[in-house]
């Protein structure tokens, strides 16, 4: 597993065999009509939740969000608050486990001005002190994660992630940064 810096309170996972991080691969997805139009197709029924009955209009709103989010991480600077940009995920008991080894998960989320909410998701573990691990997301289309596997697969990487960090002895900042000392050397 490598981790890649896009500040110093925000980096994000490279899983083993992928040549791009989970933000690149996100972004590059969330733009691919055909990838887009093949998930919508697969997933069409859960669109009914956000009262969209139309794959293009579903593809359209999902570039859009893109667009936005992207912009979102392009423009942050190195002392912006990140609390304000990851809001909090409740899972079934796991968030108590997550907050005694100090990592939490968050989801960045947003408000469209448009006829719903979006549904993309960026998941990430809070290192404490304001340092987050982005470590995937999906397009979220249903109530829970649970629901649906590529959203449940999204959980499972997050626990690999936090099971990782926590197998090399990183429960904070300072276990991260000097983790990423030790192999940088």
């Amino acid at each position: 597993m490598n981790f890649d810096c896009i500040s110093e309170n925000l980096w994000v996972v490279r899983y083993e065999n992928e040549k791009d991080n989970e933000l690149y691969r996100l972004f590059s997805q969330w733009n691919d009509v055909m990838y887009l139009d093949k998930f919508f197709r697969e997933n069409y029924d859960d669109l009914k939740f956000f009262k969209v009955d139309s794959i293009s209009d579903a593809i359209s709103d999902t570039i859009e969000d893109s667009d936005i989010l992207e912009s979102v991480f392009l423009d942050m600077k190195p002392e912006d608050d990140l609390k304000a940009v990851f809001n909090s995920l409740t899972h079934k008991n796991k968030e108590s486990f997550f907050e005694k080894v100090k990592h939490k998960l968050g989801k960045v989320v947003y408000k469209r001005n448009a006829k719903h909410d979006s549904w993309l998701r960026i998941y990430a573990l809070n290192l404490g002190e304001g340092v987050y691990m982005i470590t995937g997301g999906a397009i979220k289309l249903t109530g829970t994660m649970g629901e649906r596997k590529h959203t449940a697969d999204e959980l499972v990487k997050v626990e690999n992630v936090r099971n990782f960090l926590i197998s090399n002895g990183i429960v904070d900042r300072n276990g991260f940064q000097e983790y990423i000392n030790e192999i940088s050397i």
